[in-house]
């Protein structure tokens, strides 16, 4: 088995897998640390490849819009509901991996 090199990863897919996952993960189990390692799997997957193709001040700041999705996500939940919450989070999250990283081509950096 082999490892992708992250600069070949796309991270708008992992960032909707740990925010969504981790949340179906601790829902269906009745698990919530089962969730959080699905969270946290998924945002060290993503975080790798921020890392390699955006530079340490982007991954910084996608590593922190993911981590304050998950926290907004419990009293967003309070007012539209669980999936709402969840599902509205992991869109914003998701759409800044992509415009920030994803569409920047393997070997180059966002604004080089």
């Amino acid at each position: 088995m082999s490892i992708r090199s992250a600069e070949t990863v796309q991270t708008a897919p992992l960032v909707v897998v740990g925010l969504v996952g981790g949340y179906v993960t601790a829902r269906e189990t009745g698990i919530r640390p089962l969730g959080g390692v699905v969270l946290a799997a998924a945002g060290l997957w993503a975080g790798r490849t921020w890392l390699a193709k955006s530079g340490p001040g982007v991954a910084g700041a996608l590593g922190a819009t993911y981590l304050l999705g998950f926290g907004a996500s419990h009293p967003l939940a309070k007012k539209i509901g669980a999936w709402p919450a969840v599902l509205s989070v992991a869109a914003l999250s998701a759409g800044a991996s992509y415009a920030l990283c994803d569409r920047v081509e393997p070997g180059q950096r966002l604004g080089a």
